[in-house]
């Protein structure tokens, strides 16, 4: 059960990086941090490709990754974003509605209907989804649902989601064309390279090297999420690996509380709680 331990470490590294990068927002702006999440990491990913296999790249592969590249940077510039905008406990846990999305993009464009674990897991993520912000029920019942528009980074991870529920499908296909442990040490480099584009237009791109200690923790737990996530999958199935990874949405909320004295935290809790348990219902049943 090694595996559930490297998993366990994914979700707490993943959980530490986004608090980390909320409290560096003070002083820099989400295009600099995310380019400090993957451009920091980079040094100690990079010493991975000293054992890994470098597979053969066909024109499905670049054209994936083609694809990917503006996807990827929009939902790491909206996630920092909305982490710096609003609590955590109001931002992370909605990221479980990402395979929620995927089940209705495959629904659309490949005709696949959810079985029933599916439809269960689609109950509890709403149910948590709706507990989130249980306080505004008193506002009518309607007044969770409103409030999520309200919270501005609630709503843009909302659309984080959907943009991953879209690369994911778009990832499996790159995945499918190289190797898992190859693109998962490749395509940070990828992101590096062209969010340093993106930060060098916004002329920000001399922030990136403004705090170098505090940016090098954020990376030291950015690659750790990293390498750990890809030691679990290499030992057991993607789904449990992930499954098991969403439990950064309780960490997110307990870092909220802890870190932040955000409030409002149990029915937060409560929410992620039954939103981790719809996404073991429809990636591992």
């Amino acid at each position: 059960m090694l595996w559930v331990i490297f998993a366990l470490i994914t979700a707490l590294s993943l959980s530490t990086a986004d608090a980390l990068s909320k409290r560096a927002m003070i002083k820099s702006d989400e295009y600099v941090i995310a380019w400090v999440r993957e451009g920091y990491a980079l040094p100690f990913i990079a010493l991975s490709f000293f054992f890994i296999p470098i597979p053969h790249l066909d024109k499905t592969f670049w054209l994936s990754v083609i694809v990917l590249l503006p996807l990827e940077i929009t939902a790491l510039i909206l996630y920092v974003k909305a982490i710096k905008l609003s609590p955590l406990s109001l931002t992370i846990p909605f990221m479980a509605l990402s395979p929620v999305f995927i089940i209705v993009i495959a629904f659309f464009l490949l005709g696949e209907w959810p079985d029933k674990s599916g439809f269960v897991g689609i109950f509890f993520i709403t149910i948590g989804a709706y507990l989130l912000n249980a306080k505004a029920s008193s506002q009518g019942f309607l007044g969770p649902i409103k409030a999520i528009a309200q919270e501005k980074g609630s709503l843009l991870m909302v659309i984080v989601a959907v943009i991953y529920g879209i690369t994911s499908t778009i990832g499996k296909i790159a995945v499918q064309h190289s190797s898992p442990i190859f693109f998962g040490f490749f395509y940070p480099l990828l992101l590096t390279i062209a969010l340093s584009i993106v930060v060098g237009v916004k002329g920000t791109l001399h922030g990136v090297v403004s705090r170098p200690a505090t940016f090098l923790i954020i990376g030291i737990f950015t690659a750790i999420m990293i390498l750990s996530h890809f030691l679990a999958i290499s030992m057991a199935d993607v789904a449990y690996v992930i499954s098991i990874k969403r439990t950064s949405l309780i960490f997110s909320v307990f870092y909220g509380w802890i870190v932040f004295k955000e409030v409002y935290i149990m029915e937060r809790l409560l929410g992620s709680i039954l939103m981790l348990c719809g996404i073991v219902s429809i990636t591992v049943f």
